[in-house]
């Protein structure tokens, strides 16, 4: 059981977190049977990635849906925008909110007149979000909107906020979050994201308050610190990811290796091998299962080395989880966008698949 109820939900994706309310009921990603995984060349695997992306968008279930649109965002595959852009108009908030972002993250032009209605969106997260998307689309002045949301009494709001800030990439916004962390007011989840989000604009000195999360007792402390240090990026911040291979929890030691990959050190390619290799997933529960396999996907996608490579067709073609699907299917697309060229925008290191659809 987590320390604090809504981190639990944090680890499940690395991709933010978006603490907006809204959906009815836990995510049904589980289904029961499935055809045997076949062969797939890197042509194929690609279709297949993208196919399992846009039945992500359609699918009826709000979570797998934000979770689609995640990964759309995180691999820059505006193909698939159209899509998204249908998604602004979701009746579920967090589907929205998550269209919205990655109409600012990938810049896409055509949707700045949908954006722009959302100004007026009775929900204050997808208000700022919005003036997020503009602010990102050529409209500074919007920002103004993002730093004032900061003060919400609202905590879901202001967590929000500190993300928005983060992802802005403005040095500016550090004064706001370091005001969001000192204050006696702000909810954990408050705290934890606006410490994320200063890592995210690479200011160093936030690195003591990480590190006291990678040694803390309790595993998804040391999950958010892991991918804050991803996110901070420094080489101090890179040392300390080294350690984190060693954790005594596989999960822990996946996302180091994940945010290692990010940076440019396949030094955690071990870590996932073992996965398969000594079989970690036998004597685990299925949740326990997928979860393992979804951490090993996104780390597959960032590490990128062909002997991890082989496992992704597999994964890709899971038969008892969409999510692991969909992790496998940022993989495959990372792995692709990473030998075509720069890579896409940056992503909040919490930024996980379930972390959208989450209640105060």
């Amino acid at each position: 059981m987590s320390r604090i109820g809504w981190i639990a939900a944090v680890a499940a994706f690395g991709l933010g977190l978006f603490l907006v309310p809204g959906c009815q009921g836990p995510a049904q990603s589980r289904t029961t049977s499935g055809p045997s995984p076949v062969p797939l060349n890197p042509a194929e695997m690609q279709n297949r990635a993208y196919q399992v992306v846009m039945e992500g968008l359609a699918d009826p279930d709000p979570q797998i849906r934000a979770n689609a649109i995640e990964v759309v965002a995180s691999t820059a595959s505006v193909r698939l925008m159209p899509q998204v852009q249908r998604l602004l108009a979701d009746p579920i908030v967090p589907v929205r909110f998550a269209a919205v972002l990655a109409v600012g993250d990938l810049q896409y032009a055509l949707a700045r007149e949908d954006t722009a209605r959302l100004l007026a969106d009775p929900n204050p997260n997808i208000k700022i979000a919005a003036a997020y998307a503009l602010t990102r689309g050529g409209r500074p002045e919007y920002y103004k909107d993002i730093c004032t949301a900061i003060d919400s009494a609202d905590q879901t709001v202001r967590a929000n906020a500190a993300l928005l800030l983060g992802k802005s990439g403005r040095q500016e916004g550090l004064r706001f979050l370091y005001w969001a962390v000192q204050r006696d007011d702000s909810a954990d989840k408050v705290v934890l994201q606006a410490t994320e989000s200063i890592a995210m604009l690479r200011d160093q000195r936030i690195y003591p308050k990480l590190w006291a999360q990678l040694i803390s007792a309790y595993a998804d402390d040391r999950v958010l610190g892991v991918r804050s240090m991803g996110a901070l990026g420094t080489d101090e911040a890179k040392n300390a990811l080294i350690t984190m291979l060693d954790d005594r929890v596989p999960e822990v030691r996946l996302v180091a290796a994940e945010q290692l990959g990010k940076l440019g050190e396949p030094i955690g390619e071990p870590n996932v091998l073992e996965v398969f290799e000594r079989n970690l997933l036998a004597g685990t529960d299925a949740q326990g299962q997928e979860r393992l396999k979804r951490f090993a996907a996104l780390a597959i996608g960032e590490i990128g080395t062909a002997s991890l490579a082989k496992y992704l067709p597999q994964l890709l073609q899971d038969p008892s989880s969409k999510t692991v699907r969909l992790a496998a299917a940022k993989a495959v697309l990372r792995r692709a966008a990473k030998r075509q060229g720069p890579s896409p925008p940056r992503q909040s290191p919490l930024q996980g698949l379930n972390s959208r659809i989450m209640s105060q």
